[in-house]
Formats: C-alpha cells, structure tokens, sequence
C-alpha cells in the first residue's frame, strides 16, 4: 500500500514537472524560430541515409552522456533536441516513467545507436527526457555502433549533416575510404570544393595513364594522389604551420583549403610564365601565400627541399613524347 501510494505521489509530482517542461519547450522553439537554429532532434532515419551507413555491431551495456544523444529513431518531433516534450499526448507516459525512475524499482536500460561521438535513442526517449530533467550526467545504454566516414558531435544541425554527406560522397567516389582506410580527415570550408578535389584525382590518373600506358581506376589514382600529392602537402603545411602563421586558421580555413590554393596558384603562375615555372613546388606555394598577406617568412620553410611538383597533363604528354623520340633514336 505505502509503495503504490509513494508511486502516486511521485506520478503527480512528474506530471506536475511535465507541465513546466512543456512551457520550457514552447519557449525553446519561439527562440528557434527567432534565431534560426532548429530545436528539433535529429532523424536517425535520415542520417543513416544521408551518411549511408550500413555496418553495424554491439558494443555492450554502457554509462553514456545525455548531452551526446542528439536524436531519435521515429519519435524526433516528440521532443526537442534537450529532450524537452513537444506535445501534451506523452504526459501520461511521462509521469510514469518519472515515478519509476524516483522508485526502488527503476527502469530498464535505454537503446540507443552511436555514430561517431552521438547517440540516437532506439528505445527509452522519456528515460532521456526524465533522466535530464533529474539533472543526471550518463544514463546506461545498450550501445550498438555504426562506423561513420566523419567525425559527428553534438550541435550538429541537418545542414551540417548535409555538408557531411558531401565528403562521404568524395570518400566513395574515390574509394579512398577502401584504398587508405586510415586516411586524414579531408575537411574543406567550401563542401562544394570536394569536387574540385575529385578533378585533382581524375586528372592525376590521367597523367598516370600517360607515364604507364596503361589504363588507371579511379581507386589507384585516389590512392597515389593521396599518397604522392595531397599528403605531402598537408605535411608541408602543418610542418611549417602556415595556417597558424597567417591568422586564417582562426577564419576557419583547413589545411585543404589551403592546399587546393597551392594547387590553383602553380597552375595560375605556370600559365603565365610557362616552362619555366615547371619546376615550383608547394614550398614555393607556400612562400608566395605568406608573402601575399606579407607575413615574415620563416628562415626552415625557404631552405625546405621538398620534392612535390604538380604536373599538368600536357607537360606530363610531352615528357612522354620525348621519351618515345629519344628511344627510337637509339
């Protein structure tokens, strides 16, 4: 009798705090509405989708951060992304789950999936919602994962998955995530450059074809361009801490950023002078994009040997040619 009636009690107590968090919630969306930031959770569904995740495996029964769970599978315009209820139908629901929680006997562990760094529940949204209402840090999980191309965190909105997508495209389209599995992250500011990047790629294999003679996929040309030409550069880069330098990593510019501008800038200057700026390499890039926001040059990045040069398909044609002439004299 004393249980059922410390169960009722703390039921009316629960709904008592649900009619303060909706209140909460409604509060929350007009400051959305206002600034533009989605208070809504996000869709499992459309994640899995947008980021084609496919493998999956169980990683156990684990304490996890109620601040890391940043969606839902089927129930993400139930609440808002503090898990703050979104209607008065769930109040009922709510309460006892809020009892339950404050009693001896408890509540069975959530379900969620993880991916990356965030959590989306499977199983147990109100255990989130009363569990951050308690002002409780973790809540155990059954945990099962699903390997992501890229790094996810908490805050990240719909447009921001969107601009994800467009490197797991990349990624897929290169075969890199296949031919160099423990690749850097290729992070650019401009999503849309990722298709610059994969021109990069197509035009390298091109120029392996020429030197080979011998038809090149898409995969080892990825794979050598990375290995020969993209990373070198972001070496380079990082070594002599360009970024850091020129104040434009503050402005949120990445090392491929940059390097997709050392490209452009070799291209640009062969263009204009010719054979004889065939032989500038990234280092000297690198010197002219400090210059350019005259920014003192470091004395170890003027002396550096590097060995990256960019060749085009044209320059790559004629040393073939030559090469050919040459064998037939012989």
């Amino acid at each position: 009798m004393t249980d059922n009636h410390n169960f009722q009690t703390s039921y009316l107590e629960g709904v008592n705090k649900f009619q303060g968090l909706r209140s909460k919630a409604f509060w929350q969306e007009m400051i959305s509405l206002l600034t533009g930031q989605s208070s809504e959770l996000l869709c499992f569904e459309e994640v899995r989708a947008r980021l084609r995740l496919r493998a999956e495996s169980y990683k156990g029964l684990q304490d996890i951060p109620l601040e890391q769970i940043v969606g839902s599978v089927g129930r993400h315009k139930e609440f808002t992304r503090t898990f703050l209820p979104r209607t008065d139908e769930t109040r009922e629901r709510w309460g006892r789950v809020y009892a339950k929680m404050n009693s001896m006997e408890g509540v069975p562990a959530i379900e969620v999936y993880q991916v990356g760094d965030v959590y989306f529940v499977r199983d147990g949204n109100h255990r989130v919602s009363v569990a951050r209402e308690l002002k409780a840090k973790t809540i155990q999980a059954h945990v099962t994962e699903l390997p992501a191309d890229i790094h996810l965190e908490p805050g990240m909105t719909l447009d921001d998955l969107d601009e994800a997508a467009v490197y797991v495209n990349f990624l897929e389209e290169s075969q890199l995530k296949f031919t160099r599995p423990n690749h850097r992250m290729i992070k650019l500011s401009n999503p849309s450059a990722y298709i610059e990047l994969l021109g990069h790629i197509y035009l390298h294999g091109q120029v392996l074809e020429q030197i080979s003679g011998e038809p090149v996929a898409v995969a080892e040309a990825a794979a050598d361009w990375y290995d020969k030409i993209y990373e070198p550069a972001i070496e380079l880069i990082e070594k002599h801490q360009v970024l850091l330098l020129s104040g434009d990593e503050k402005k949120g510019c990445t090392p491929a950023d940059l390097y997709i501008w050392m490209v452009n800038h070799l291209r640009d200057i062969r263009q204009r002078y010719g054979a004889e700026a065939s032989a500038r390499k990234f280092s000297h890039a690198l010197v002219d994009y400090l210059a350019e926001k005259k920014i003192p040059i470091p004395r170890e990045l003027l002396d550096e040997a590097d060995s990256t040069v960019i060749l085009s398909r044209t320059q790559v044609i004629k040393q073939v040619e030559e090469e050919e002439h040459r064998k037939t004299e012989q």
